[in-house]
């Protein structure tokens, strides 16, 4: 599948113009005190049929652009194109002859949209930090690059920080500080733009085993540790299911509270929140996830954003299947009526009819961060259940298998795949395409009736005790039968709570069970709907909190939803979003400044 017979990228400027990148040499230097990274960037080159070589930037400072591979080569002429909010703007180098390299000598500024600069006080510790997030399509906020899912490169770097922080990149990584603030990386594997990472902050190192370790701020390295003490369990679960690991190490790196995802997938080091650190190790799918994209997005990469389904499908199937192998069929039971319950509330949301309830969306001209939904996730993943329930399990690993092992460190669009869908799996069996109703899948909104009804026998238990909530039993009178709940039982009972309960309802079921006090984010973020309903004052204080602590936009964005709903909610989510907006990184402001903007 070559990508240049692929038609363009909606989302990168990069298009068809004929010169692709092959190989990064970075040399960065990161100043805390100006918020800017500042440095050059030589792109190696792996065609130059054409008389030049764009690149995706947006909101960048370019100073120039030499012909490489060295900055002092002579000058190249280069135009910016206009500017698009989304997409930035198209820098268009002109390539003489033969050019084999360019270097760009660039600047990316405090509002770059990738960048989250923290201050000390936001942190776990005393001193600042800087992480990147470059998906969907914000590497270009912080690197001029051919910022699209279909084009690959390997990268070395050099990046300079202040000498007391450690640097870590999406790359081979340091364990430990250097005294003199340089650190050099180097990714031998081909990767997307959007998986270029960096981060630099007061970071520790606490391998374990020979190739899995955690990073994270020294006052939270402690708590990380015993909640990923399954790190490597995870990684050989994952090899037993679809082949070899081929990213040498996986490691964490705990970010501050801010980061705006769940984790990201960041290949050698996945970025995660520290909203999973329950205690209990509750909320580790979260990293088996980001571990299965190693193979499921990381090397096989969604061609465009438009197949973003590809990645996330596949890779919300492949967690479930870690969970099952070290957990068994009734823990991963439960993820996928979870699941299932946040895919139908989605569709209900988007409306069943809505066309971004397909598969394969349609996102030119819109910000394909708009494509980061519950449909590619959990509608991907009920289509390869459907799958699995029509040819058996055996026969949908093997096809998996040779799916990532036969596309390994290529792109993949929807309509390449479905094609080897056919051939290596539907064909085999007449009639197997129209029974799992492939279409209605791909390019059909809301949930086909192929797809199968999911049932967690652990959830026996808590439908039981609702069913007596609803009879009339007291909060105190079901705590008995509780004690062995994990953080997913207790989710599938607050989503089945009734959303009228009164504020005394609320008190009586905080007194048995403490929700309010929680340290498990998902209840948190469950609990607090109800409370602002029913105006339950005495969790206001704890949302708050929760409010300007946390920066995850799966929680923040409904609950600043469910605050503007309530009597006087606008001016006080005004209030709130004022002081907490600092601490959230541009992924989160995107979605949040036209809600609150538009509270009355």
């Amino acid at each position: 599948m070559p990508t240049a017979a692929l038609p363009p990228d909606p989302h990168s400027h990069a298009g068809d113009a004929p010169a692709r990148v092959r190989h990064l040499a970075l040399a960065l230097t990161v100043d805390f005190a100006t918020r800017t990274l500042a440095g050059t960037a030589t792109w190696h080159l792996a065609e130059s049929a054409g008389d030049a070589l764009v690149l995706d930037t947006r909101g960048l400072a370019v100073d120039a652009v030499t012909l490489g591979p060295g900055p002092e080569g002579p000058a190249l002429p280069f135009t910016l194109g206009p500017a698009d909010p989304v997409l930035g703007q198209a820098l268009r180098i002109d390539l003489p002859p033969g050019a084999a390299a360019v270097a760009v000598r660039y600047r990316a500024g405090p509002g770059a949209a990738a960048l989250q600069w923290l201050a000390p006080e936001q942190t776990a510790g005393s001193e600042p930090f800087l992480f990147t997030q470059s998906q969907a399509v914000l590497a270009r906020t912080w690197l001029p690059c051919q910022d699209s899912p279909g084009i690959r490169f390997t990268y070395e770097a050099t990046v300079r920080v202040p000498p007391h922080l450690l640097a870590l990149m999406s790359a081979e990584n340091p364990q430990r500080r250097d005294p003199s603030g340089t650190y050099r990386f180097r990714m031998a594997q081909p990767i997307p733009a959007y998986l270029m990472a960096l981060a630099v902050g007061d970071l520790a190192f606490a391998p374990l085993s020979g190739r899995t370790g955690v990073y994270a701020e020294p006052a939270t390295l402690a708590a990380a540790t015993h909640e990923f003490a399954d790190l490597e369990k995870m990684v050989a679960a994952a090899e037993q299911l679809y082949g070899p690991y081929r990213w040498e190490r996986y490691d964490l790196l705990v970010l501050p509270p801010s980061f705006p995802f769940g984790g990201m997938e960041n290949p050698r080091l996945t970025f995660v929140t520290p909203t999973i650190l329950a205690g209990d190790r509750s909320l580790t799918s979260l990293v088996a996830h980001e571990l299965a994209h190693s193979w499921s997005g990381n090397l096989v990469t969604n061609g465009t954003w438009n197949d973003f389904w590809l990645n996330e499908g596949f890779t919300v199937y492949f967690e479930r299947r870690i969970m099952e192998h070290l957990y068994g069929r009734p823990y991963a039971d439960m993820l996928h009526v979870l699941g299932r319950a946040a895919l139908q509330h989605t569709i209900a949301e988007l409306g069943p009819a809505s066309p971004d309830t397909h598969l394969r969306l349609h996102l030119a001209g819109r910000d394909p961060d708009d494509g980061l939904t519950e449909i590619a996730y959990e509608k991907g993943c009920a289509l390869l259940l459907a799958l699995e329930a029509r040819v058996g399990r055996p026969r949908l690993d093997a096809f998996i298998a040779a799916y990532f092992a036969r596309f390994s460190f290529q792109a993949m669009r929807t309509d390449a795949f479905l094609a080897y869908l056919r051939a290596e799996l539907l064909d085999a069996v007449p009639g197997l395409e129209a029974d799992v109703q492939l279409a209605a899948w791909v390019d059909g909104p809301g949930l086909p009736a192929a797809a199968g009804p999911v049932a967690a026998a652990r959830f026996a238990a808590v439908d039981a005790a609702l069913a007596r909530y609803a009879a009339g039993a007291a909060p105190a009178a079901l705590a008995p039968g509780t004690p062995g709940w994990s953080g997913h039982e207790w989710m599938h009972f607050l989503g089945a709570l009734p959303a009228s309960l009164p504020a005394a309802g609320l008190a009586a079921l905080d007194a048995a069970f403490h929700f309010t006090a929680s340290g498990n984010a998902e209840i948190l973020a469950a609990w607090f709907p109800h409370t602002l309903r029913a105006g339950y004052g005495a969790a206001d204080a704890a949302l708050e909190d929760f409010l300007h602590r946390v920066g995850r936009r799966k929680f923040i964005a409904p609950l600043y939803r469910a605050l503007l709903a309530t009597p006087g909610g606008p001016a006080r989510a005004r209030r709130i979003y004022a002081a907490a907006r600092p601490n959230y990184h541009a992924v989160a402001t995107g979605t949040l400044d036209p809600l609150l903007a538009g509270a009355a």
